[in-house]
C-alpha cells in the first residue's frame, strides 16, 4: 500500500528494510500527496528523513483533556481522575509530550512526596498518566514510548486492619440516610468494592440463581458472587420498583451512576456523626472478609469472593481465625519423645510443682 484515503486526507504507508512507515501527508490533494510520498520515501532511503510525531507539538494538558473526555468520563470515579489530571497539569501542563522524560516524572514524584502526599495518592496519579500515555502510543499515535513505564511506583502500606464492630454497625446504620444505608448493607453482605456496587446493573443480577455478576472488576476479570438472604430480599424489593429508564441497580435520583466521591464524602460525614472513627467505605469490604475469616471460612473461598488474584492479598485475614492452626500445636500433646512432664509433687504442697525428665 502506498497512498490511501482516511476521511478526506491522504496517508502514506510503506515498508523499507523491514520497517513500516505510516503518516499523514496533511493534504486532501492526491497529486500533492503523491509528491510528498515520493519525497519522503527517497529521504528514508537516503537516511535523511526522520519521522515527526504529533507528540512533538502536543502539550501534556491536551493529552489529559483527550483522556478525560474519551475514557475517564465513562468510569464511576471520573471525578477522581479529573482531580489527578488537574494536579499533574500544574506541573507538566506547558511541556510537550516528548519533553516529558522519566527524570522529569521523578521530579514530580519527589515534589509530591515533599508536599506530604501519601504514596497511594502519588501512585494513583502516576497510574492515570501512564494510562493516558498508553493511549497516546497505541491508539492516537502521538508518541512512540511511554515514559511513565520507566518510573518506579511508591511503596504503599496497604495492610489496613480495620473492621466494623457490632456496636459500631448499629450506630452507623442508624445514622445513614436510606440511600446510603442500602449501599452499606449491600457492601457488608457482598464484599464488593464501591465502584462495583455503583456500576452493578440488573443484567448482573440473577434472582433465580441468587447470584451477582461483576462483569469487569478492578483486575479486569469477571466475578460471580452468591447472594445471602439479606441481599436477595433487598434486590427482590428493588426489582419491584426499579425504573425502566436505567439498568443500574443503585442509580441516582437523576437515573445516572452515583458519583463515587459523593458517596465517600457522605459516608465520612455519617461515620463521624455515628462516632465510628477511622473508618472508610472500603473498610466495609474488610469487615466482610474479616467476619468470614472469624467464622472459620476457608481463605480460598474468601479470596474468590473478594476477587483477589493472589492468595497473599487475602492472607492478611488469616490471623482472625487462629483455630485453623490449633491442630498444628495439638500434635505436641501426642508426642511421646523426651519432652519434660510437669508433675505436681504433693509432698511439696498442693500448689508446688517440679519438672521431671
Amino acid at each position: 500500500m502506498a497512498l490511501y484515503n482516511r476521511g478526506q486526507v491522504w496517508w502514506m504507508d510503506f515498508v523499507y528494510k523491514g520497517k513500516r512507515y505510516r503518516r499523514s501527508t496533511d493534504t486532501t490533494d492526491r497529486k500533492l500527496a503523491r509528491r510528498i510520498y515520493d519525497k519522503v520515501k527517497g529521504e528514508v532511503a537516503e537516511g535523511k528523513w526522520f519521522e515527526r510525531l504529533p507528540g512533538e507539538e502536543k502539550l501534556f494538558a491536551e493529552m489529559m483533556d483527550k483522556y478525560l473526555s474519551e475514557h475517564a468520563s465513562l468510569k464511576a470515579s471520573a471525578r477522581s481522575f479529573k482531580g489527578y489530571a488537574k494536579r499533574m497539569a500544574a506541573f507538566f501542563g506547558n511541556h510537550t509530550l516528548v519533553e516529558i522524560t522519566p527524570s522529569l516524572i521523578n521530579e514530580y514524584k519527589i515534589q509530591r512526596r515533599n508536599d506530604g502526599v501519601k504514596p497511594a495518592t502519588i501512585n494513583r496519579e502516576l497510574a492515570t498518566m501512564k494510562k493516558a500515555f498508553n493511549l497516546a502510543v497505541k491508539e492516537w499515535e502521538w508518541v512512540r514510548d511511554n515514559p511513565v513505564s520507566k518510573v518506579s511506583m511508591e511503596k504503599e502500606n496497604n495492610k489496613r486492619d480495620r473492621w466494623l464492630m457490632e456496636g459500631e454497625e448499629s450506630r452507623l446504620l442508624e445514622a445513614c440516610e436510606p440511600w446510603l444505608r442500602e449501599l452499606v448493607v449491600f457492601a457488608l453482605n457482598t464484599g464488593m468494592r464501591l465502584s462495583e456496587i455503583l456500576g452493578l446493573t440488573w443484567k448482573g443480577v440473577d434472582l433465580f440463581r441468587k447470584t451477582l455478576t461483576v462483569f469487569k472488576s478492578k483486575n479486569g476479570e469477571k466475578r460471580t458472587i452468591p447472594m445471602n438472604a439479606t441481599v436477595f430480599e433487598m434486590l427482590k424489593d428493588k426489582a419491584k420498583v426499579g425504573s425502566i429508564k436505567v439498568d443500574l441497580v443503585f442509580p441516582s435520583q437523576a437515573c445516572t451512576i452515583i458519583d463515587k466521591c459523593s458517596v465517600g464524602k457522605a459516608f465520612r460525614n455519617t461515620a463521624g456523626k455515628a462516632k465510628v472513627e477511622d473508618f472508610r467505605f472500603h473498610d466495609l469490604r474488610h469487615t466482610f472478609a474479616t467476619r468470614l475469616a472469624q467464622a472459620g471460612k476457608d481463605l480460598y473461598k474468601v479470596q474468590s469472593l473478594l476477587g483477589h488474584k493472589s492468595p497473599s492479598m487475602t492472607q492478611r485475614y488469616a490471623h482472625h481465625y487462629p483455630e485453623s492452626l490449633r491442630d498444628a500445636v495439638e500434635v505436641l500433646d501426642r508426642h511421646d519423645g523426651s519432652c519434660h512432664n510437669l508433675v505436681t509433687v504433693k509432698e511439696k504442697g498442693a500448689n508446688s510443682c517440679e519438672l521431671t525428665p
